[in-house]
């Protein structure tokens, strides 16, 4: 039994993915409105009826200024983490409010959501796998390099929604001030497309029907250089470029390879947490 998958929006705009099966679905941030997210699933014909759940990656706007209203239109409990609550300045009261723990599934109906920490400029970002009948789905965006964490993780994707934000060259000659352009590139930022590519050359795996590439910046990125080097070197996967305008069609991803998801539980202290996690 397949699971669908859509990205509603990606790029500093506003981030928002579905991921669901047939009983239920869950989304994958929450930076678009809510009449802007059932407008857009109804036009792709998901129930929004179906949702059950969003889960929060970071506290950055484009990825949570949409999630007042999408609690009080939908009525979704919301995963999140303490320090992303505090520092988005997120104010969700019981029933809607749930905390979630790295490398830990949470279940949600027959889905399984498993969150791990990665490298970018936030509080305490996390990326997202969701699971269903051993098929998983990935959303690694705002990523600042490709930590063990993420590689883990991708290597047992089918598909994945995966950041290629800027072209080197571009942000190297744009406008952007020298600080900015610093904060981008410097590890904590954003995957660039050749970071991206190098992932994918490198860690997919053979079952991978799909990517998604996502989170492309307005000003120093274009949709046709991004399809252009992945579509060459892609194979059987699927490339698809998640546009910052507008939704993409839903895509069914099935596996004839039974793969079983298996969380990465590294062990360490919380006191070498961040000087080993992400060697």
């Amino acid at each position: 039994m397949p699971l669908s998958i859509a990205s509603l929006n990606s790029g500093s705009n506003g981030n928002c993915y579905y991921v669901g099966n047939q009983y239920e679905a869950v989304l994958i941030d929450a930076g678009i409105s809510s009449r802007e997210t059932d407008r857009r699933m109804k036009r792709l014909a998901l129930n929004p009826r179906k949702l059950k759940a969003v889960f929060i990656t970071h506290e950055h706007s484009d990825h949570i200024k949409g999630l007042r209203s999408i609690i009080k239109k939908f009525k979704l409990p919301v995963y999140i983490t303490s320090k992303t609550l505090e520092y988005g300045r997120l104010k969700i009261k019981d029933p809607f409010l749930r905390y979630f723990n790295p490398f830990v599934p949470v279940t949600v109906g027959r889905l399984s959501v498993t969150a791990f920490p990665k490298f970018h400029d936030a509080c305490d970002p996390h990326s997202f796998v969701v699971s269903f009948d051993r098929v998983n789905v990935g959303i690694f965006t705002d990523i600042g390099s490709a930590c063990k964490n993420v590689i883990h993780h991708f290597k047992q994707c089918h598909a994945a929604f995966l950041e290629s934000n800027y072209d080197e060259e571009m942000l190297d000659k744009g406008t952007y001030p020298f600080a900015l352009k610093n904060r981008i590139r410097g590890g904590r930022g954003h995957l660039s497309n050749m970071q991206a590519l190098q992932l994918f050359l490198e860690h997919r795996p053979p079952f991978m029907s799909h990517l998604f590439l996502s989170h492309l910046s307005e000003n120093n990125n274009r949709p046709e250089i991004v399809q252009n080097l992945f579509s060459s070197c892609a194979g059987k996967t699927q490339i698809v470029i998640a546009s910052r305008h507008e939704e993409t069609p839903v895509f069914d991803i099935d596996s004839t390879v039974r793969y079983h998801f298996r969380p990465f539980r590294p062990k360490i202290t919380k006191h070498q947490f961040q000087l080993s996690l992400f060697q």
